[in-house]
């Protein structure tokens, strides 16, 4: 398992697959997903536009335009709600469907940001436990060699993430 935290712009990471912390229309907005909007060009928004939507916990590929990344794997996150209503649940499935897609794409790496610890306001340690569960569950049911890269904003989340594998998954160190 090759998982590693950095602290970074995700849309700068030259990696063949960046995910997208989504909306359910795919069709842009704030935080990650504008960003990556914006630097994807817009044809990005113009395939998203053909996708149809995303629903919560579900993935959808696209090309990575004018980014580093060949592709863009676009998932949407759920809102937090306290943590009764399936949150994480839905924010595990986001990761592996990501991964899925990623792996029948051919991809090498990803690069995921913190999904829904913005605007959508999941706990950035319960995001962080879900996520590191979600991606060692996967390699554990998988042949995959695929580099995961967690890509933090900030030194805060990244030390969230890196205390999270420090504590619970010593071994991908």
């Amino acid at each position: 398992m090759k998982i590693q935290v950095i602290e970074g712009d995700i849309t700068q990471c030259r990696v063949d697959a960046i995910v997208n912390a989504a909306n359910r229309s795919l069709l842009g907005g704030g935080g990650v997903d504008g960003a990556i909007h914006r630097a994807a060009g817009p044809e990005l928004l113009n395939e998203c536009s053909g996708l149809g939507g995303c629903e919560t916990g579900e993935a959808r590929i696209t090309k990575g335009y004018r980014l580093a990344a060949r592709h863009v794997i676009h998932t949407v996150g759920p809102v937090w709600s306290g943590g009764a209503r399936g949150e994480a649940e839905l924010l595990r499935r986001c990761y592996l469907n990501s991964m899925k897609l990623a792996e029948q794409a051919g991809c090498g790496s990803i690069a995921f940001p913190a999904i829904s610890t913005g605007v959508y306001r999941y706990p950035l340690e319960e995001a962080a436990r879900v996520a590191l569960k979600a991606l060692v569950e996967y390699f554990k049911e998988s042949n995959s060699d695929m580099e995961v890269f967690l890509v933090c904003f900030d030194s805060t989340s990244a030390e969230v993430y890196r205390k999270e594998i420090k504590e619970n998954y010593p071994h991908l160190q």
